[in-house]
C-alpha cells in the first residue's frame, strides 16, 4: 500500500474503497479454484513463476459479518484456532481505527519461521467491514535473528453481510516476488506463502487447490465457535468496537518507516521440492 512515496500513512476512504473494488472485481483475475463455497483467484503474469496477488472468498452460513469481524480482531481468541501462531501482540495505537502490531508464526522444517510488524487499519461500513495492513518498521522491533522478517505490501479482509446471520469473507494479499513473500494473519497456518524468492508453479497450484481453501474453512469454523467462547471470556471487551477500552500507548507516524523487502535478508528456499513439503500440508 504505497502512494509512491516513502512516508507511512493511515489508509483513508479512498484506500478502503479501492480495496473493496479489488475484492469484488473479476477483471484481471484468474480463477484457480471454485468448490464448496470457496473461490481462489490469482493475478499476475501467467507465464511467470511469480504471483503478484492472491484473492480468496468463502460464503459463511450461520456466521454474521459482525462476528467474523470480531474473530479477526480478537488476538486472545486467535490462540484457540491458530495453531501455527507463535506470538502476537499490539505495539501501540495510532488512531481510534489504526494500530501497529507484531505477529510471528512457525513454519515446518526446513523452512525458517516468519514474523511481521504491520500497520493495521479498519473501517465498519454499515453491516460490512474492511481490515487492511501493510508492513512497517518500528525502531524498537527490528528483525530478529531467529525469524525471517516477512513483508506485507497490501493485505486485507472484506466482510460482506449476507442477511443477519451469514456473510461472505474476502481475503486479498499482495506479495513482493523479489524478497520474502508474506501473508499476515489469515494464512499464518499456511506456511507455503512464506517462501522466499520466486514461486514455482507447483507452489502456486498447491496454494490455490489445497492451502487457501483449507485456511478459509478454518476461519469459518472459528467464526461458528466464537460467540460461545466470547460469552465466557470478557464478553464486553472489544476495543476494536469501543475505542475507549483501548489502553495501548499512543504512537506517532514519525516513529515508523516503510518496510521494504529488498532491505531484508534474502532467504533462498526456492530449491525445496514438492516432496520436501507435501507431508506438512496435512499439519496445516
Amino acid at each position: 500500500m504505497s502512494r509512491g512515496g516513502e512516508m507511512v500513512y493511515i489508509p483513508d476512504d479512498s484506500d478502503f474503497s479501492s480495496f473493496r473494488e479489488q475484492c469484488e472485481s473479476a477483471e484481471g483475475w484468474h480463477c484457480r479454484y471454485n468448490k464448496a463455497g470457496v473461490t481462489v483467484w490469482s493475478q499476475g503474469q501467467e507465464e511467470s513463476c511469480t504471483v503478484q496477488k492472491i484473492k480468496t472468498r468463502i460464503s459463511c452460513k450461520d456466521v454474521s459479518a459482525e462476528t467474523l469481524y470480531d474473530v479477526l480482531h480478537d488476538t486472545h481468541y486467535r490462540k484457540k484456532w491458530d495453531s501455527h501462531m507463535i506470538e502476537t501482540y499490539d505495539i501501540g495505537r495510532l488512531t481510534v481505527n489504526a494500530d501497529v502490531g507484531y505477529y510471528s508464526w512457525k513454519c515446518p522444517s526446513p523452512l525458517k519461521n516468519r514474523d511481521f510488524v504491520t500497520l493495521r487499519s479498519w473501517l465498519p461500513l454499515g453491516n460490512d467491514y474492511i481490515i487492511l495492513n501493510y508492513s512497517v518498521k518500528h525502531p524498537k522491533y527490528p528483525p530478529r535473528k531467529d525469524f525471517v522478517r516477512a513483508v506485507s505490501l497490501q493485505t486485507g479482509y472484506l466482510i460482506k453481510a449476507n442477511g443477519t446471520s451469514a456473510c461472505v469473507l474476502y481475503y486479498l494479499t499482495q506479495v513482493d516476488p523479489r524478497g520474502i513473500l508474506s501473508d499476515h494473519g489469515l494464512f499464518s497456518t499456511q506456511w507455503i506463502w512464506a517462501l522466499a524468492g520466486s514461486l514455482p508453479k507447483w507452489v502456486v497450484n498447491r496454494v490455490s487447490q489445497f492451502v487457501a481453501p483449507k485456511a478459509m474453512k478454518k476461519i469459518y469454523k472459528a467464526g461458528l465457535k466464537y460467540p460461545e467462547w466470547k460469552r465466557r471470556h470478557d464478553p464486553g471487551y472489544k476495543p476494536w468496537v469501543y475505542p475507549e477500552q483501548n489502553t495501548l500507548p499512543s504512537l506517532s507516524l514519525a516513529e515508523l518507516s516503510l518496510q521494504h523487502a529488498d532491505s531484508l535478508e534474502h532467504i533462498d528456499e526456492t530449491g525445496l521440492s514438492e516432496e520436501h513439503l507435501s507431508a506438512s500440508d496435512h499439519e496445516a
